[in-house]
């Protein structure tokens, strides 16, 4: 055999056998492959969050999960984080993954975590119009989702309903599209918040603040968007809007939450930027809406004000 010479060294046969093993190694998915029940208990509060957000059933969502990314095990899954097989299309930006499907080297979307695949799957049914009648079903009709989708191609496989619909019933996938606050028709997240009625607890055990004129309340251990949004009879989406939170956030103790629309002003002319705050983290603290900061100071998504810069709370 011969031995192979790299940067003027010799290697042994034996290590390049060694080599080659470390190849395939990361030429191929883990040997240990999630099962179903795994798969289910690791996303299905992922899959229920987007239904209340996005209206589509967490029954659905995991399912076609489970099915185009074979319970998370498949390489597109592994590598690109994407569980739902949707390809790059037209007008994407972000990072893709290339792999053989229908065509060769084909591309797919790859995402920085599997929930961004969760949130883009919503938001893929949601701004298509071949599947917009979907949403006109109940969030608990997951038969006529998974009818819905064969029909408006998602997949080409003929038996694509039928099999998301024997991994709902053979899962109990159903169920979770019961959830309290569950709406039958998603709420637009771009809408503009509406004043809201803040109801108090019948216990008086969640105290309230007031900020600017906005009621707040302070996030405990054992909170979750789904507890607040029924213990203050809001609509699920509002609590994002209200806080200008992304759909990926998560909630902390000790966190100020609004639970009314923020005011486009605040009394205080200006703030003076700290080393560390945001201009959500300034927008928080006075409760002022974010977009109005931001047009108050012409600051772009995502740009960011620098310590010791002044901050308008209010039109010139």
């Amino acid at each position: 055999m011969k031995c192979l010479r790299i940067h003027n060294r010799v290697l042994k046969p034996a290590l390049i056998v060694l080599f080659s093993g470390v190849t395939a190694l990361f030429a191929q998915p883990a040997e240990r492959k999630m099962s179903a029940q795994e798969y289910v208990d690791k996303y299905k509060e992922d899959a229920v969050r987007e239904m209340l957000i996005s209206g589509v059933p967490a029954s659905i969502t995991l399912a076609q999960g489970m099915l185009e990314s074979g319970n998370g095990n498949s390489a597109l899954a592994v590598y690109a984080n994407n569980h739902f097989g949707i390809k790059c299309h037209k007008g994407w930006t972000g990072e893709s993954y290339v792999q053989d499907d229908d065509e060769k080297n084909e591309c797919f979307r790859k995402y920085p975590s599997v929930y961004d695949s969760y949130l883009d799957h919503s938001d893929f049914l949601r701004t298509r119009q071949r599947y917009a009648f979907l949403f006109e079903l109940k969030v608990t009709d997951y038969k006529g989702w998974a009818k819905g989708l064969k029909q408006a191609g998602y997949a080409t496989d003929p038996r694509y309903a039928d099999r998301l619909i024997d991994l709902i019933e053979a899962n109990n996938l159903n169920e979770l599209d019961k959830v309290q606050g569950a709406a039958a028709k998603p709420i637009d997240t771009k809408e503009k918040p509406q004043p809201v009625a803040v109801v108090t607890p019948a216990s008086g055990q969640r105290k309230m603040y007031e900020n600017n004129g906005v009621k707040y309340i302070i996030v405990r251990k054992d909170d979750s968007f789904l507890k607040l949004s029924n213990e203050l009879d809001l609509a699920y989406p509002e609590l994002f809007r209200y806080n200008d939170l992304k759909r990926d956030a998560r909630l902390e103790t000790g966190q100020v939450l609004y639970i009314a629309p923020k005011k486009k002003k605040n009394d205080t002319d200006t703030h003076t930027v700290k080393p560390g705050e945001t201009i959500h983290s300034i927008a928080q603290l006075y409760g002022v809406k974010l977009r109005a900061l931001r047009k108050y100071n012409k600051l772009e998504p995502g740009e960011e004000p620098k310590a010791g810069q002044q901050i308008r709370l209010r039109k010139k």
